[in-house]
């Protein structure tokens, strides 16, 4: 325990409390609009900001750097490659999404598919971002045991807590211009650091290559193709569908400030996931034997980095899952407000009545997140499983919805259905430990979806064809 690193650990938390206490108030919180899209009223910048910061939490800075400290940097850019790929997409999807201006991914479906597409979505998109918090509140647990004397138990308590505060209070405002703030930290904290590992603790880039095991120097790190594949998709998929992501679209000042907004989130994924891929290899030459998961966290110790230095550093990476979970709860409580209780009453809630239901929403997800962190082995594990979850069953029906006419409801509920009990027998087997469970569930997902559609659909013409043809005789 260190006296600086707990210093700026508390400014940093001051900090957080105070914007979220700003943005709190009825003033710059007053309907469900406010609440969960801002008032539609975010500059690029901060846009960006908040798309970066929610995407790259304890999933990278901890999961994605347990990967990269077993299989290479190679392997570790080949597992990022689907979050570039996914941005790139969501640039040309950027004006749309903001024109359509959803709340939730559900509601979309609903539009295309029906009522039952949208319950069946939003019973998987809230199991799917229910785990994803769930790893931020692990995450964050494990850096303030690190900083502080509580244990990873009570410190994921804390963070929960902390975590819920910033959803909870000033809705997406709030958590907009944390995540806005945060980044800046993160960014610092992430290039200083691996600048001083590698021209210090490695002594340059020779050291680097050389105390690096041989088979972590190749493109594959070891793996399979089908076994990249499986880290691949995942995050490939989940931003391409992430609500998250269409909700922050859909926040933006306008269509243009949407896209603009894309631009800036892909040169600040580069800026972030470069110095990531670099320490978690860099750590898995100065420390090869220590716990994956705690690669990059480790090098705040003062064997490796100056105490101001390192306590930037966790600091850093707590504000990258303090962000990232605050984001998942209020996706969650826009989800529970108009999928869930809005369905029930048979009619949209009011604004007031919006506002009041979502904050009791983040509440009960917070629960639940809790509560499912007991179920995991590691923070790397459930960030698997629920990044296949989602990616499985609600990315490819929603680019149905968007590109494919010819999809049909029956078809991609039953898809979604299908997918989901792959993808849960899968994990429930142990199987995703020699392959992920998305590269034997997203194949099924498709087939099943694109098979009952152009069966279901052809059927649906063939029945309105039948009564022209009947009475066709009579003219």
């Amino acid at each position: 325990m260190q006296i600086i690193h707990i210093i700026i650990l508390v400014a940093y938390v001051a900090l957080m409390i105070g914007v979220g206490l700003w943005f709190s108030r009825s003033k710059s919180v007053s309907s469900g609009e406010d609440f969960m899209l801002a008032g539609r009223s975010l500059p690029a910048p901060v846009l960006a900001g908040t798309l970066l910061a929610t995407f790259v939490g304890s999933g990278s800075i901890i999961g994605a750097a347990s990967f990269i400290h077993q299989y290479g940097p190679f392997a570790g850019m080949f597992f990022f490659a689907g979050t570039f790929a996914g941005i790139i997409v969501l640039f040309f999807l950027a004006k749309r999404v903001h024109q359509l201006s959803k709340y939730t991914i559900p509601q979309l479906l609903e539009i295309r598919f029906g009522k039952p597409v949208r319950i069946i979505a939003t019973i998987i998109i809230l199991v799917a971002f229910i785990g994803i918090t769930a790893y931020q509140f692990t995450g964050a647990g494990y850096i303030i045991s690190l900083i502080t004397p509580l244990s990873p138990v009570k410190g994921t308590i804390v963070a929960a807590v902390l975590i819920t505060f910033l959803a909870l209070g000033g809705g997406l405002k709030s958590v907009a211009w944390t995540d806005f703030l945060s980044i800046f930290i993160v960014i610092v904290a992430l290039i200083a650091l691996a600048i001083y590992v590698f021209a210090v603790d490695l002594g340059g880039m020779a050291t680097y290559v050389n105390g690096m095991e041989p088979a972590k120097l190749t493109l594959s790190g070891g793996l399979s193709p089908l076994q990249l594949l499986g880290y691949f998709l995942p995050l490939f998929l989940l931003i391409l569908g992430d609500q998250n992501m269409y909700q922050r679209l859909a926040a933006g000042a306008s269509a243009t400030t949407a896209r603009t907004a894309t631009i800036f989130f892909f040169i600040g994924a580069l800026v972030v996931i470069t110095p990531i891929i670099l320490l978690a290899s860099g750590s898995s030459v100065l420390q090869p034997g220590i716990e994956p998961d705690m690669a990059i966290l480790s090098l705040a110790d003062p064997a490796f980095s100056p105490l101001a230095l390192g306590g930037l550093l966790l600091t850093g990476a707590f504000a990258l899952i303090v962000t990232t979970g605050s984001s998942y709860l209020l996706t969650c409580s826009g989800n529970i407000v108009h999928d869930l209780v809005a369905q029930i009453r048979r009619r949209e809630v009011s604004e007031r009545q919006a506002l009041v239901i979502g904050r009791i929403g983040v509440l009960c997800v917070a629960v639940l997140a809790y509560v499912m962190v007991q179920f995991f082995p590691s923070v790397l594990a459930l960030q698997m499983y629920a990044y296949t979850m989602y990616g499985v069953a609600i990315t490819p029906a929603l680019f149905a919805a968007l590109f494919w006419k010819r999809a049909t409801g029956f078809a991609v509920a039953t898809a979604m259905i299908v997918g989901s009990a792959v993808t849960i027998i899968w994990e429930v087997q142990g199987r995703s430990e020699q392959v992920n469970a998305i590269v034997i569930s997203l194949p099924i997902t498709i087939a099943v979806l694109v098979l009952l559609s152009l069966v279901t659909g052809s059927r649906s013409r063939d029945s309105k064809a039948e009564p022209a043809q009947q009475s066709s005789p009579g003219r």
